[in-house]
């Protein structure tokens, strides 16, 4: 079933939640979501999985990339966003496997995009307040001081700058230089946000609620978080002497 959109998830130890995932995206009724798995070499059979659901149930949905190892959340989703220009997808979304990112909130980001003219949409944990379920306070408190620092830092008026459940414009994706990107953890996440405020694209955050993974190991690390916290520097540094491309103008039909 050709669809305008693609639902990218990457994958690393997944089983448990990845057929799950898949079955709910492709069951929401008023709109068709294609998916791209991304796995990293999973030992635990994910992959399997997902090609036995290709083969025998979604073969015009459902996609897969497998790469030979832990390569990092931010090269997964360039290879997933070079995958999805080169097949024609007007609207592409980043999403996790665990259900963190609930599937019936992917029709009010496509909404910001395709109907009320946003660039990019970003489900947000922060744009109501502290929207998160089964965290243990320190990293709530942890993740949400982070997203204050990164907007005092680099100036985004975004309140959930770490925030991985996105959608974009295909525009977005092909304006940036996406070679460029440099961060592979959660700093990917800020850059991303940051090099489209820069490039012109307009960006709105639509309220969603976070539920911690029931299944599954978190991939979170301290070291990533570290990347998170630094990185930004080197953006604000780069926002004041880095040129950006800038957003072209689209034909009137396609505004």
């Amino acid at each position: 079933m050709r669809s305008e959109s693609i639902v990218i998830i990457p994958t690393y130890n997944e089983k448990e939640n990845i057929e799950n995932i898949i079955r709910a995206v492709t069951a929401l009724e008023e709109h068709s979501f294609n998916i791209l798995v991304i796995d990293d070499g999973s030992p635990d059979g994910t992959a399997a999985i997902v090609k036995r659901l290709m083969a025998d149930e979604f073969q015009d949905r459902l996609f897969l990339i497998e790469r030979s190892g832990k390569l990092g959340l931010g090269t997964a989703y360039i290879a997933g966003f070079k995958w999805a220009i080169e097949q024609g997808y007007d609207y592409v979304f980043e999403m996790d496997a665990d259900f963190s990112h609930a599937p019936s909130d992917l029709p009010r980001l496509l909404a910001a995009c395709k109907d009320e003219g946003y660039d990019m949409s970003i489900g947000s944990r922060y744009i109501t307040g502290v929207n998160v379920v089964n965290w243990p306070m320190g990293r709530v408190l942890m993740s949400y001081f982070a997203s204050k620092y990164v907007r005092m830092i680099t100036g985004l008026d975004i309140h959930d700058t770490t925030a991985g459940f996105v959608c974009y414009r295909r525009q977005v994706l092909e304006t940036i230089d996406l070679d460029a990107v440099r961060f592979k953890g959660y700093a990917f996440q800020i850059e991303m946000k940051f090099t489209a405020k820069q490039c012109g694209f307009k960006i709105k955050e639509v309220p969603v609620i976070f539920v911690n993974r029931e299944l599954g190991t978190s991939k979170m690390s301290g070291g990533i978080f570290s990347e998170a916290v630094f990185g930004v520097i080197r953006l604000r540094w780069d926002g004041w002497f880095k040129k950006y491309k800038q957003k072209e103008a689209l034909p009137q039909n396609q505004s």
